[in-house]
């Protein structure tokens, strides 16, 4: 009896202390808090101090042990709401509040084994006696009807608030909402993230336990996602939105943007880059160095890592409801890459010199003048647009004045300042002076530029070779050599297009001295295993029309969304432990996809 006493004692004392740490003194619903805690702790110390200790009544007993069984989720949602107000508290409360409302749960945990119904009534003879003469009687009729309800509505507020805690500090069910990791997870899939070892945080603060957990790479994690705004105003709206997804067991989701749509947030991707990396992947290899090391293959990449959804089993593929594109567009682009590396930049020179020749004799022009500023616009020298508006870009060529001037430095600025091309090779070193920019990334958008540009010339001068024949614009689409020309075109396009999806470039960028930069300590890239589906880290959410390469003033243009960033470990909620449905694919995630077994 003594030690209960106790317990409720020092329970009681920590309850007041965590009452006045949710003061506020802010217009806003944080005021709520100090109330909540305050009104409750009273009614605590009132029926265990007064009516049950004090007055050593036992028909009280199970009111105080309801009142501490609820005490952890109140204090909880007090703490919640005393920080879902504008303003943000003090680090100091936030942790003395925290470590208060811990030992607060521990010591109700205490309390509640002595007030269990085995033991309770030992504690105190006149408690075992009023046991003894009044044995509790089962209800009958709407009373017992009454009670029954009460007691599942008791049960499911009490579980709710369990869930919620487990959510936060153990572990979380989330379900898999894009194919962006096929076939890892395919959509709809449910995966169990535990939480303990990641250094979870009680809500909207910073303040948990300590960070376990270490990751490498090939580990899926699930983790917030950066490209969201973590304003008080965000994040309040994001923990409730989660308090509804977690307390519904991932079937409501509530977490929209501004514009009402479902946010991506958290992500479940996987761990390709560590701290101490440098990164660039080109044709879909993945390239690692450190301070210590040069640029190596990241070859385990390839065991995760899907490009090719087409080569998927069956069984698989059927259940997968994008498929980017078909075996032959895979087909065409890799023939794309292997004319990029093979591109003979000597070769490339003379030919746009031959082609710049072979304008000015079918035109009538010398290329002298100068270059008329609105002659194409950044939008025209979209790499789609260019090749959709090819005949209207020949008339306006060779029918404008400064169109001839346009064309010469279009098809030969690329090579200005450049001395001995044949040294510019594609090879197996990622970086070095044998590269344009010094890297593969850089070279590889140098060359498909070139690549381009090549195309057009090509197919302006063809064009204006069936002006000079006199053939009728009708009948252009027949020819043979032009038809070739755009089906080359359109191959290259649509590589264009897929460009950042398979590369990117030194991330983090070198500095401005050159000098390489590396990923921070704690920090972490992640990449989705379907490649060419999957909004990651390597991409922001706008695209942006920039040249292919800065190096040339009359560059095509093409769109890219391109913006890599890290996450740090801060946000990371934990590894993908268990896919725990469809119950068929129960497992651990391997690090092994279904294409590559």
């Amino acid at each position: 009896m003594k030690k209960l006493r106790v317990l409720i004692s020092a329970n009681l004392l920590l309850a007041l202390i965590f009452s006045l740490l949710c003061l506020s003194f802010h217009a806003d619903v944080s005021v709520l808090a100090f109330p909540l805690s305050l009104i409750f702790t009273l009614l605590l110390a009132y029926v265990s101090f007064f009516l049950l200790l004090k007055s050593d009544n036992a028909k009280h007993i199970d009111t105080v042990r309801r009142f501490f069984q609820y005490e952890p989720f109140v204090f909880i949602a007090a703490f919640v709401i005393q920080r879902a107000g504008k303003f943000a508290l003090p680090r100091f409360i936030d942790i003395v509040s925290s470590v208060v409302w811990v030992i607060v749960m521990l010591s109700s945990f205490v309390i509640l084994f002595f007030l269990g119904e085995k033991r309770v009534y030992a504690c105190n003879e006149k408690w075992m006696k009023y046991h003894q003469d009044f044995p509790k009687a089962k209800s009958v009729g709407l009373k017992r009807v009454g009670i029954e309800l009460l007691e599942w509505l008791d049960a499911l507020v009490q579980a709710v608030f369990t869930i919620v805690l487990l959510n936060i500090f153990v572990f979380q069910l989330y379900e898999i909402p894009s194919e962006s990791m096929v076939s890892t997870f395919l959509i709809g899939d449910r995966v169990a993230v535990m939480k303990t070892l990641a250094g979870p945080k009680f809500p909207l603060t910073d303040v948990g336990l300590p960070y376990v957990q270490e990751y490498e790479r090939g580990d899926v994690v699930v983790f917030r996602n950066p490209h969201y705004a973590s304003d008080r105003k965000n994040e309040v709206k994001t923990f409730l939105s989660q308090f509804v997804y977690m307390i519904t067991l991932t079937l409501v989701k509530t977490n929209t943007d501004e514009n009402g749509r479902l946010k991506a947030d958290p992500l479940v991707k996987r761990v390709v880059g560590e701290p101490g990396e440098q990164l660039l992947m080109m044709d879909g290899n993945l390239y690692a160095r450190t301070k210590d090391s040069a640029f190596t293959l990241v070859a385990e990449d390839s065991d995760w890592a899907v490009w090719n959804l087409n080569g998927l089993p069956r069984a698989i593929k059927q259940k997968v409801k994008d498929i980017p594109f078909t075996q032959e567009i895979w087909d065409e682009c890799l023939r794309t890459e292997e004319e990029r590396r093979s591109l003979d930049l000597v070769s490339a020179k003379l030919e746009c010199r031959a082609l710049t020749e072979r304008f000015m004799e079918l035109a009538g022009k010398t290329g002298d003048g100068n270059v008329p500023a609105s002659l194409f616009s950044g939008d025209d020298l979209f790499a789609f647009n260019m090749f959709r508006k090819i005949d209207d870009f020949t008339y306006r060529l060779m029918t404008v004045d400064g169109g001839d001037a346009w064309f010469e430095h279009y098809m030969n600025d690329w090579y200005d300042g450049m001395e001995n091309l044949s040294s510019y090779r594609e090879n197996q070193i990622v970086t070095g002076p044998h590269l344009v920019g010094g890297d593969l990334y850089t070279d590889s958008r140098f060359r498909l530029n070139l690549m381009s540009k090549l195309l057009f010339g090509r197919l302006v001068v063809r064009n204006l070779e069936m002006i000079d024949e006199h053939i009728e614009s009708s009948k252009w689409g027949s020819d043979v050599k032009r038809m070739d020309f755009l089906d080359a075109a359109q191959r290259l396009v649509t590589y264009i297009a897929l460009l950042d999806q398979r590369n990117m470039g030194l991330f983090p960028a070198n500095d401005d001295n050159g000098n390489p930069s590396f990923i921070p300590e704690n920090c972490y890239f992640m990449m989705g295993d379907n490649r060419y589906n999957s909004l990651d880290m390597r991409h922001s959410y706008e695209q942006v029309l920039e040249p292919l390469y800065a190096g040339d003033p009359y560059s095509v243009q093409y769109l890219t969304n391109l913006a890599p960033q890290y996450v740090n470990r801060s946000r990371i909620l934990g590894k993908a432990s268990l896919r725990i449905w469809p119950l068929n694919r129960f497992g651990k995630p391997g690090r092994k996809n279904q294409q590559n077994k």
